[in-house]
């Protein structure tokens, strides 16, 4: 029987080797994931992962914290803003899960080649769906405001910072498809850097724009616009000079910008269902805003900066799952169909446990986080109430992040789209009014509604992965 004492290097070596993995992970070091362990494989991609969502959840935080110092009419004209942009991010994020799949899957298969032509023909899609939602949305952006219920003074406050984000959406767009093409190829670390650096410009930048500090113009709320769209700029060609030939894993080269119809049929099979996976998700979230709109200005705009904080939280538990929907489709790549599986499960299993204290924490201090971003009082009452009764099922979302990643890591974007269809727009939406009105709960009855659809899409989403079907899918 071993001493304590001799068993002491063991754990040495066990907490050293875990920091040097971090370490490496967060400079990009190179590795197989279809034989790497899938434990160290998870912390290799989950980190920079992780941080790159973090930093834009982050970013966003810091936004409303600018902006607030503007007043509510400023928040609330980014709070819509951001739900009108649901159409834009449907779309980044659905061509994003094809953009991942399909690269992943080639990357599995040892097709280099493959893996370069499908992330140019990603970037052509990117570029033609960006320039049209750009020259339609833009032109209406003001109509669309008042459509979604914006009162006059959030019309006259916020009309050039949304005319701005929605004209120029393909910096958003591009940042999230090449990002994805870096996540499936398993080059996690420069999707982190891209974002911390385009993100990071945007937090510079965004203030001295909003304020007009130094040579800046102050510009109000239109000056956050402008700031996000140069810091985003600047992080896409960033990625464009790394996918050019600065990259060990992914490489396009100018014959990969020429239409391939075979690939790109094929990307657009797949972002199909993936788009309206998202595009559910995201016109269920502004269907809430509609009716938060109704109740005044400080019910959206406490929702708002709940929506914020909570995203900030769950950037981690979506990185573990991207880290997982990147294993997923590597290892099927590799005809590796159990590896794969276990993936998901050491994902689900620590999303669960981390996010059942992260969710207990955030319960306990909602209204000091709340007081971070707001000083009036009737928005930190709604905040803090959305913070507290949307926490309470983080355990739930958490799983619900990382099971749903073995479904669009192996390219079957169908299912969660079926699945969001149900619990959001058949559950979340109509639920969310019935609380509010025919009940009179008012926003409460908007926020219970949040946590009993997507609590709801975890359980149903536990069910489907069980039945393994995602595992047969061909790309």
């Amino acid at each position: 029987m071993s001493s304590p004492a001799a068993d002491q290097p063991n754990v040495a070596v066990a907490g050293s080797s875990i920091w040097h993995d971090i370490a490496r992970a967060l400079i990009g070091h190179q590795h197989d994931y279809t034989t790497t362990s899938l434990q160290r494989a998870i912390v290799l991609l989950a980190v920079p992962m992780a941080l790159e969502l973090l930093m834009e959840s982050l970013f966003a935080v810091v936004d409303i914290f600018w902006v607030s110092r503007l007043g509510r009419h400023a928040v609330g004209a980014v709070g819509l803003t951001e739900a009108i942009m649901t159409v834009i991010y449907a779309a980044a994020l659905g061509i994003s899960l094809a953009a991942s799949a399909v690269v992943a899957r080639r990357i599995g298969e040892r097709d280099s080649a493959g893996a370069g032509r499908a992330a140019g023909q990603v970037i052509l899609l990117g570029v033609a769906t960006s320039s049209l939602l750009g020259l339609v949305l833009g032109h209406f952006a003001v109509d669309i405001l008042e459509l979604m219920g914006a009162s006059e003074p959030i019309v006259a406050t916020g009309a050039g910072f949304t005319r701005i984000m929605l004209a120029g959406n393909v910096t958003v767009v591009l940042i999230f498809l090449i990002n994805a093409v870096f996540r499936g190829a398993g080059s996690a670390a420069i999707a982190m850097q891209t974002l911390w650096l385009a993100n990071g410009v945007n937090m510079v930048l965004g203030p001295c724009f909003i304020f007009g500090w130094g040579p800046f113009p102050e510009l109000g709320v239109t000056g956050a616009a402008v700031a996000t769209n140069v810091g985003r700029g600047i992080g896409v060609l960033y990625q464009l000079w790394r996918i050019a030939g600065h990259d060990d894993r992914i490489r396009i080269v100018l014959s990969d910008l020429r239409p391939a119809l075979g690939d790109l049929c094929e990307i657009v099979r797949i972002s199909a269902s993936g788009v309206a996976q998202f595009m559910i998700t995201m016109t269920s979230w502004a269907a809430l805003f509609v009716i938060l709109a109704s109740f005044g200005s400080a019910a959206v705009a406490g929702y708002t900066i709940a929506i914020r904080i909570v995203n900030i939280a769950m950037a981690v538990a979506v990185g573990i799952a991207n880290a997982s929907a990147t294993l997923v489709g590597q290892n099927l790549g590799a005809l590796r169909p159990e590896r794969a599986q276990t993936s998901v499960w050491i994902a689900t299993r620590f999303n669960t446990l981390l996010f059942a204290a992260i969710g207990a924490t955030f319960v306990i201090f909602a209204p000091s986080l709340v007081s971070l971003f707001t000083v009036d009082p009737a928005t930190a009452r709604y905040a803090a109430q959305a913070l507290r009764i949307v926490s309470m099922g983080f355990p739930l979302y958490a799983a619900g992040c990382a099971l749903g990643s073995a479904f669009n890591g192996s390219g079957d974007t169908r299912t969660l789209a079926r699945l969001n269809f149900c619990c959001f727009w058949l559950g979340q939406v109509p639920l969310a009014w019935f609380l509010a009105n025919i009940l009179s709960l008012g926003p409460t009855g908007v926020f219970i509604a949040v946590t009993v659809s997507f609590s709801t899409l975890a359980l149903w989403s536990g069910l489907l992965f069980k039945r393994g079907d995602w595992r047969t899918r061909k790309v």
